[in-house]
């Protein structure tokens, strides 16, 4: 079961949509996580999903723990479905619990009451793309089912 998930192939155009969203999510995770990059840390991203957003705790954690190790596994190809699957769940959920009633784009101008959807859109066909194909190339899922 383990080396059926972690298969994949020397894939190089997945390799890059896989590292991009590991780039991309990591930081988002760590701005929940720890309050690196300009993010209020655990426990006010906890305080803001329970008590301002209604998001019972144990999925907060999740997603918290879907952006951060998503990342983390998304780049370095570990468990590349698995990371992938957390962040589209997080994506699809945000875009359309929170998102859709802004609209398609992004708050580029500034006169919106927030973002659109259209991030999220990307983020969860990229990790439909994982999913879908695995971690493949320069991944750890590739050298360890290898094995």
């Amino acid at each position: 079961m383990l080396k059926k998930l972690m298969g994949t192939s020397d894939d190089y155009g997945v390799a890059v949509v896989r590292v991009a969203l590991g780039l991309v999510m990591l930081p988002h995770g760590a701005q929940k996580l720890f309050g690196w990059f300009g993010g209020h840390g655990f426990n006010a991203t906890m305080e803001a999903f329970t008590g301002q957003m209604g998001i019972p705790a144990p999925f907060a954690v999740l997603a918290i723990a879907a952006e951060f190790l998503g990342g983390l596994g998304l780049m370095v190809g570990l468990l590349g479905r698995v990371a992938a699957l957390g962040v589209f769940s997080v994506m699809v959920v945000a875009a359309l619990q929170f998102h859709l009633a802004m609209g398609f784009f992004m708050n580029w101008s500034g006169t919106q009451k927030g973002e659109g959807f259209e991030y999220h859109i990307l983020a969860a066909a990229m990790a439909l793309a994982v999913m879908i194909k695995g971690s493949g190339a320069l991944s750890l899922d590739r050298l360890l089912a290898r094995r």
